[in-house]
């Protein structure tokens, strides 16, 4: 059978990973799959098995220490069914890893320094329009990485009050549809053909409904947070933890701030973490670390990470993580 399919695998949960899906839907057609970090391993799982499978993409899913070397495996597998693989991200990624990728003969295109829609944009740029340069810039705002060299030279090609309202609207329509997987792919077609997010149907009223949740947090943060010495803290019940945790860190005077938030069925508990730009520790490392040691999964940014805890090591999460903050 004869190997035709190209897919790309990439990040559901913002507007980097839907905008890298968007613009490898746009330079190489294909079909696109959608997962958060959890659902990744599954994902290539599937895959492996795929006899018509010729070449996948995965972007903007970062490894921890509990599955990078799951994903290695995974890799191989697929490189055997003489798969073709390019692997982009901007997570931290040990050398060790990076080394194992390579030799597997995947494509890895990783800087920590820009977004992945911004590596997506520079590595594939000849198959692009100007309309690729847009999202980049969308992508590097919402991911809070617009100050660096390749993001912001994609943003002062535009407006930049269009570019932070296209943004906003993207990552507000994208926050409140994580439950609705046809919706989510649904915005990558329509990116995919070069709609700004304005012109998506509905999507303001999804960003107006999106901010009326959002400024509903900020009188419960104040309610409810509470301080370490090195951190705030708060439990999230009918919010997202990514929500509030900007909140939880602005609001506490802290440099360091954590939202989490049970999932019952999983027994486990969602966990956000956000740095001040004062914060000098790479956060995305400590809770890689920490979350493998309690039998969890985590990592990220310097400033910007998360992790999945089991229910019962979250507040031995919490003193740990205080604790390495010194």
């Amino acid at each position: 059978m004869a190997r035709t399919r190209v897919v790309c695998v990439s990040h559901k949960e913002d507007a980097d990973g839907i905008s890298s899906a968007s613009l490898i839907r746009k330079a190489f057609g294909g079909e696109t799959k959608l997962v958060d970090y959890p659902g990744l391993m599954n994902e290539l799982e599937a895959l492996k098995s795929d006899e018509k499978l010729k070449t996948l993409y995965i972007c903007d899913l970062g490894l921890s220490k509990s599955n990078q070397d799951q994903f290695i495996e995974l890799l191989k597998a697929l490189r055997k069914n003489k798969v073709t693989i390019t692997y982009i991200d901007h997570h931290d990624i040990e050398e060790s890893i990076k080394k194992k990728i390579k030799a597997l003969k995947v494509k890895l295109i990783h800087t920590i320094n820009e977004c992945t829609t911004v590596q997506v944009y520079n590595a594939f740029k000849p198959k692009l329009s100007d309309y690729g340069s847009f999202l980049a810039a969308c992508a590097a705002v919402t991911d809070y990485m617009e100050d660096r060299p390749i993001g912001a030279a994609q943003l002062q090609r535009f407006d930049r009050q269009f570019v932070l309202l296209e943004a906003t609207v993207l990552t507000f329509t994208i926050t409140s549809h994580q439950k609705d997987p046809e919706f989510l792919l649904y915005l990558v077609d329509e990116l995919s053909d070069s709609k700004y997010p304005h012109q998506i149907n509905n999507t303001f009223e999804f960003a107006r409904i999106q901010a009326e949740r959002i400024s509903g947090v900020i009188q419960k943060v104040k309610d409810n947070m509470k301080k370490m010495k090195n951190l705030s803290y708060m439990e999230v019940t009918d919010s997202g933890a990514s929500m509030a945790v900007n909140f939880v860190l602005g609001l506490s005077g802290k440099e360091v701030g954590v939202s989490y938030k049970l999932r019952e069925e999983q027994g486990i508990y969602a966990v956000s973490v956000r740095g001040a730009k004062s914060c000098k520790i790479h956060l995305g490392r400590i809770v890689n670390q920490l979350a493998t040691e309690l039998g969890g999964s985590g990592g990220g940014h310097d400033k910007a990470c998360g992790a999945v805890i089991p229910k019962e090591k979250m507040g031995i999460f919490l003193k740990k993580f205080n604790s390495k903050l010194k």
